[in-house]
């Protein structure tokens, strides 16, 4: 019986807001059974709907300062005056299980990332078709503030500015087509002969 387990792989999704990340994530997470998303602390308020433990983990600002203080977040970073951070003990329980985590987090959270974890990250940048059609969308969604609206449009060209952190760009032009190319690259991902654990013994004994 072949004896080959693959490591799992910390799949980042950023983009600027309205972009499209989070209905790719939910999308990716209902067809996927063997990647999960992982839980973010932030101390910004909760929205509408989310729960504390699903969604994020809601922490007061002295809390999360504790948990940086202690080392316990793999990533952290500020982003529109909150602080977003990844607990770092779940991730890796289930990396070394063949379970991949999926992380919808900006270049800052991913660079943090990629310079602790390395080649464990696969990071996917999504572009909107234009700034029309990013405004249109964040408009659409009917959730925030002409002011905050305003100011992640502000933000948006900024966000875009680093797209050279990643290792892949996807337009996001049709929801359904975006999926299925990140579904394409986790999957090409995820046979990395890094990723394969037995592999080396199993080619030795064809090998002889």
């Amino acid at each position: 019986m072949v004896n080959i387990r693959r490591k799992g792989l910390m799949l980042v999704l950023s983009s600027p807001s309205g972009a499209g990340k989070t209905s790719i994530s939910r999308k990716l997470l209902e067809l996927d059974d063997q990647i999960k998303m992982s839980v973010s602390a932030t101390t910004r308020k909760m929205r509408t709907g989310e729960v504390d433990g699903k969604d994020y983990y809601f922490t007061e600002k002295e809390k999360f300062q504790d948990m940086v203080n202690k080392g316990e977040f793999l990533e952290c970073a500020l982003v529109f005056g909150n602080y977003y951070g990844t607990p770092e003990k779940p991730v890796y329980e289930a990396i070394d299980n063949g379970k991949d985590v999926l992380f919808d987090i900006d270049w800052q959270g991913t660079i943090s990332l990629q310079k602790k974890c390395g080649r464990k990250v696969v990071s996917i940048f999504i572009l909107p078709p234009s700034m029309a059609e990013l405004e249109k969308r964040l408009r659409a969604r009917a959730q925030d503030e002409e002011s905050v609206i305003k100011e992640r449009m502000s933000k948006a060209s900024d966000e875009i500015s680093h797209w050279l952190v990643y290792d892949y760009i996807l337009v996001n032009e049709n929801i359904d087509q975006t999926v299925e190319r990140v579904k394409h690259i986790l999957e090409a991902e995820r046979h990395k002969r890094f990723r394969l654990k037995g592999m080396e013994g199993f080619v030795g004994g064809l090998l002889g």
